[in-house]
């Protein structure tokens, strides 16, 4: 008996934190807006509407930059509450469709449908049914993307934004990964996709097409991610529950940050409210031992520092990230991430349930 093929929908909210500052202030409609820190004190752009991304203003950009390349730009102080009940609110509309949700963040979510009833259970319509749901109930818009594995799925997200959806059917599959630039591929970074580059592959054709050794040996684990990729394989399933014994959330930044206050405002708005919802769902009283900070260098040195605290508390974040900048030596930063370890009676506790 075959194995049934996946249903998989990625839902992916438009300029999230902009359209619900957008939806609250109607003055803001319009005009460029973006969310983040203020120029005085080297903030940087959580994210920012379309009219703001036609001046080339992109989400992790120093807002002096965004403000250079926009000088009409209205930057405004996040509200994250704000977000993160509107969050809550999202994911009871997807619950009306399935149960089987892995968030990756406030503003964007795998979903799989594959045994879905609603909508005699068609994901394609059922995306719309979600998007249209949260159209008329909350007042903003979202992207969607249908696809039979994860990875096409968030891709496909991406193809008619904003406001829109694309479906990759089962038969299409390869025909749309062999044209598909691989600085499409989720992971895929500017530093990466320059040494494939000079490696002579831009579209997963190229990566089909080579030798399997050759690209584990150029490239790693990436090289093995890639090749399973460009030949329409992706076998990671929708995850509900992790057995884990830690929880973590991190951001690769298109642009390099080097300085204190924007690596803080980045933890502030965007990894600590994604790892409080994160923990939330592996240890709803937030159980922890450890919290701690990670760092990827420009020149790709990882280093980590961690601290026991027995809850977790974003104040808590500052001094850590105060001493694991003391081993920058002037070095710009190309990843930022957060993690708590979990406690072992937790740990033990999802073992013996799974």
């Amino acid at each position: 008996m075959s194995e049934q093929i996946k249903k998989i929908i990625h839902v992916d909210m438009d300029c999230f934190f902009a359209a619900v500052e957008m939806r609250d202030f109607p003055e803001y409609r319009g005009r460029p807006l973006a969310v983040g820190g203020s120029e005085k004190q080297r903030g940087v752009i959580s994210t920012c509407n379309y009219e703001a991304r036609k001046f080339g203003v992109r989400s992790a950009m120093p807002t002096a930059r965004a403000i250079q390349l926009c000088p009409n730009l209205q930057v405004v102080r996040g509200r994250m509450d704000v977000y993160k009940q509107v969050s809550r609110q999202i994911r009871a509309i997807f619950e009306r469709y399935t149960s089987i949700i892995e968030p990756l963040s406030l503003d964007e979510a795998y979903l799989d449908v594959t045994h879905a009833v609603a909508c005699r259970g068609s994901a394609t319509l059922i995306a719309e049914a979600i998007r249209r749901d949260i159209f008329n109930e909350l007042n903003l818009t979202a992207s969607a993307g249908v696809a039979p594995i994860k990875f096409l799925a968030k891709v496909a997200s991406d193809i008619n934004k904003p406001n829109g959806q694309f479906v990759i059917p089962p038969d299409q599959v390869q025909q749309v990964v062999d044209k598909l630039p691989l600085e499409k591929i989720p992971g895929v970074g500017k530093v990466s996709l320059e040494k494939l580059h000079q490696a002579g592959f831009y579209l997963c054709e190229d990566i089909k097409h080579a030798d399997y050794r050759e690209l584990l040996r150029k490239f790693g684990r990436q090289g093995e991610s890639l090749w399973k990729r460009s030949h329409g394989i992706d076998e990671r399933d929708v995850v509900v529950e992790r057995e884990r014994k830690s929880v973590g959330v991190e951001r690769t930044f298109s642009q390099n940050i080097s300085s204190y206050e924007e690596c803080w405002q980045v933890i502030e708005e965007k990894l600590f409210p994604e790892l409080e919802v994160r923990l939330a769902k592996a240890s709803p009283d937030k159980a922890i031992i450890k919290q701690g900070i990670k760092v990827k260098f420009a020149d790709f040195q990882l280093t980590t520092i961690e601290h026991i605290y027995p809850q977790l508390e974003l104040d808590d974040f500052r001094q850590l990230l105060r001493d694991v900048l003391k081993r920058q030596n002037g070095r710009e930063i190309r990843l930022l991430g957060l993690n708590v370890m979990l406690k072992p009676e937790l740990q033990s506790a999802q073992l013996s349930f799974f």
